[in-house]
């Protein structure tokens, strides 16, 4: 055999193995991929906080305000401020005619100074007859006078003191309805009764007030520097919530930003508005620190509160673990309701499974006490793809 024949020979034995080669490889590639695989996510166990919270919505309050009222009717003469006026305790608001009480108050002194010298009139007559008493006395007692005169001496000084008995009771009923006079007259000026910021206007200069029957609201005032939430929280959730329990806010206006405080109050009762209602809201009050004055009143509030917290703790999420007992059964104990079991990877991607101790729980995240370390991978998802060229 010549040399070019063997070699052409050996060519196609050679192109042969290699197009076999590549066939079974085709093959064997093709049936690899059409096995059956498993996938695992997983998430490591890391520290971190754990906040369980009670979601509801709330409007801002002053915590201290009050409505500025005229006891007097009357015209407005003077309105010396308006909305949003920062005003001091004691500071001039209003003023009201007081052309009536003044004339009043004028008759009053008048009645009064008349009475007071009709008393000194009284007394100068009371002394002249105490002296003619003790004159007709001694007389009688010399038998130089009459019986009847010693009597008419003596009534006539009785007399004259109950003049004087009544004329005090008559001054000092005038001096009592002076003082009422007075007071009313002091009315138709309306001073500030707290420091504070005016939030509404309800009168005008030159309105006529009627005070009679009813106390007319002139203005309100509030003191922005402590602001009150009142919380709308439904029946379903207000067991979870408690007096001195922590809270947060934040304004529609403003996400960004958390306001704190603490629970002062849960009313035990909801509002007369809502007998009627579907849901029943029972309402819960807590108060935050304004000094800034970016709060205001009638804002919405986004309220949390805070029912579980813990900082910074060993945390699993709540998706890669399961129940091993469930608080249903009737033979768990109260010490098995926070065993939890869960499945890790080992070195080779083999799931392994464990039971942890769970302390406090939120929504997403539980603390584990027990069962694992801060290096641990749990498995959050399995995902089973029939064929492995599923994956590609």
């Amino acid at each position: 055999m010549s040399q070019n024949s063997f070699l052409s020979s050996l060519y196609k034995l050679l192109r042969r193995i290699v197009i076999l080669l590549i066939v079974t490889s085709l093959a064997v590639f093709w049936w690899w991929s059409g096995q059956a695989v498993t996938r695992y996510e997983t998430q490591s166990i890391s520290r971190g906080n754990i906040e369980a919270v009670v979601v509801a919505i709330g409007t801002l309050k002053p915590r201290y305000s009050v409505d500025v009222g005229a006891q007097v009717s009357g015209q407005i003469i003077s309105l010396t401020v308006e909305p949003g006026s920062i005003v001091e305790k004691g500071q001039l608001l209003t003023e009201i005619d007081a052309s009536l009480q003044q004339a009043t108050v004028d008759a009053g002194r008048a009645q009064l100074a008349g009475q007071r010298a009709q008393l000194a009139e009284r007394q100068a007559l009371a002394t002249l007859a105490k002296q003619q008493y003790n004159r007709q006395h001694k007389l009688a007692e010399q038998g130089a006078t009459r019986e009847e005169d010693v009597q008419s001496a003596t009534a006539d000084w009785k007399t004259s003191r109950a003049r004087i008995d009544q004329l005090n009771a008559q001054i000092n009923q005038t001096i009592s309805g002076l003082k009422g006079d007075e007071a009313e007259l002091g009315y138709t000026k309306i001073y500030a009764p707290m420091s504070g910021t005016v939030l509404s206007v309800a009168a005008k200069q030159g309105q006529t007030l009627n005070a009679t029957y009813s106390t007319p609201v002139v203005l309100t005032l509030a003191d922005l520097s402590t602001m009150t939430v009142q919380v709308n929280v439904a029946e379903a959730d207000i067991l979870y919530i408690k007096t001195n329990m922590s809270a947060w806010f934040s304004t529609l206006g403003n996400d960004r930003r958390r306001w704190h405080g603490t629970v002062r109050q849960v009313l035990p009762a909801p509002p007369a508005d809502s007998d009627n209602a579907k849901t029943v809201f029972y309402t819960v009050l807590f108060d935050v620190d304004n000094s800034d004055g970016v709060l205001m009143s009638g804002m919405t509030a986004q309220v949390s509160f805070v029912t579980t917290f813990a900082e910074n703790v060993l945390i699993a999420p709540r998706v890669g673990i399961k129940r091993v007992i469930s608080p249903t059964s009737s033979t768990a104990k109260p010490e098995e309701f926070d065993m939890y079991s869960v499945q890790t990877l080992d070195s080779e991607g083999k799931p392994q499974s464990h039971t942890i101790k769970a302390g406090r729980k939120d929504s997403l995240n539980v603390e584990v006490l027990e069962g694992l370390d801060s290096n641990s991978n749990i498995i959050v998802r399995t995902i089973e793809h029939k064929h492995r060229r599923d994956l590609w």
